[in-house]
C-alpha cells in the first residue's frame, strides 16, 4: 500500500505531474491536452526510472500511474486555460 501512495505521490509531483499541466496548459483542446499528459506520463519512467547498470525494472504499476497522473494533469491544466482565458 505505501508503495502504491508512493508511487502516486512521487508522479503528481514529479515530471507527469508538472510538465503534464505545463503542457496542459499549451492548448484549449481537451483531446490534445490529454494526449500530451499521457505522452510524458509514458515517457517520465522510461527516462527517469530505470537505473540499466544496477538492473533495476520499471514495473507496469508506475507505468500506468504515471501515464493516468499524466493525462489528468493534461486535463486539469487544460482547465487553467480555458477559465482563465475567460475572465
Amino acid at each position: 500500500m505505501l508503495d502504491l501512495l508512493g508511487t502516486i505521490g512521487g508522479s503528481i509531483l514529479g515530471l507527469p505531474g508538472i510538465l503534464g499541466v505545463t503542457l496542459g496548459m499549451t492548448t484549449r483542446n481537451w483531446i490534445i491536452a490529454m494526449i500530451l499528459g499521457g505522452v510524458i506520463g509514458v515517457l517520465s519512467p522510461i527516462i527517469l526510472g530505470g537505473h540499466h547498470s544496477a538492473h533495476v525494472p520499471i514495473t507496469t504499476l508506475e507505468y500506468s500511474v504515471s501515464t493516468v497522473i499524466g493525462i489528468i494533469a493534461g486535463l486539469v491544466g487544460c482547465a487553467i486555460r480555458r477559465k482563465g482565458a475567460m475572465v
